[in-house]
């Protein structure tokens, strides 16, 4: 059963490693491995909610008027952008659901993390690039999509894989960072009801540190949500490739 303390070092790990372009699940993984935390299956599908309900909440209007240009059918560029996000998704699952026991084994070795974050930090750095412009299509939207479908292996960074594909191939920044946020909700509600089959009953003694790691990852998400999205803005997303390349390095000369 895990500690109280515990859940709160991986919900602050969770909440800043979940949306900062380092990887969630390497840094998770790091933790678990090195100082022997180790999260049941409940305690990480609720980060998990907890995390979309940070996305739900910064991203709210954006979300609700996707869902009305959905259902009124209406052409619009929101219309648009749900069409690119259902495209966009179809790759995410299909990556997702036929290497899943590669990416479940791949949580079990820091050798395979350090070599992810390494190439992490190689999407992130291509970000510094002279911008070029284009429009967010579904060629684009299927690429961004196969880029969040690798990101389940633990050391790449579903923000930064998806972000950098997005800006590398011309989409504007803000733009970028909004797809990639809309994109990651069918993503997380998908792994959530697949996670969810194999959660077991838990005892009522157990939902303290459950409650205190969702608000946790909750507080401390937002604020490192709305931290990435000003450094995208401000061409500042790069930075992060140092971090991922120095950590890559470390992993795989000491472990």
């Amino acid at each position: 059963m895990i500690t109280y303390l515990e859940a709160f070092i991986l919900a602050i790990v969770q909440g800043i490693t979940e949306w900062l372009p380092v990887s969630s699940s390497g840094h998770l993984v790091i933790f678990q491995q090195l100082y022997g935390m180790s999260a049941d299956i409940f305690f990480d599908l609720m980060l998990h909610l907890a995390t979309l309900i940070v996305v739900l909440f910064v991203f709210r209007k954006d979300i609700v008027a996707v869902l009305k240009a959905f259902f009124k059918w209406d052409r619009s560029e929101e219309w648009k952008l749900a069409m690119f996000i259902i495209i966009g998704s179809i790759p995410t699952f299909i990556i997702g659901y036929s290497f899943k026991e590669f990416f479940t084994a791949s949580f079990e070795s820091l050798t395979v993390v350090g070599f992810a974050l390494l190439i992490t930090g190689l999407m992130v750095a291509f970000t510094a690039l002279p911008p070029r412009k284009a429009k967010l299509g579904w060629k684009r939207a299927v690429l961004i999509g196969i880029f969040q479908g690798l990101a389940i292996t633990p050391g790449i960074s579903r923000s930064g894989a998806t972000i950098s594909a997005a800006i590398s191939t011309g989409v504007d920044r803000a733009k970028a960072v909004r797809f990639s946020f809309l994109l990651f909700i069918p993503a997380i509600l998908g792994a959530a009801a697949f996670q969810a089959k194999d959660v077991a009953s838990v005892g009522i003694a157990d939902l303290g540190p459950v409650i205190l790691g969702m608000v946790t990852a909750i507080i401390v998400g937002y604020f490192a949500l709305k931290l990435l999205i000003r450094l995208v803005i401000n061409r500042k997303f790069h930075w992060f490739a140092i971090y991922c390349w120095v950590l890559g390095i470390t992993l795989l000369l000491v472990f």
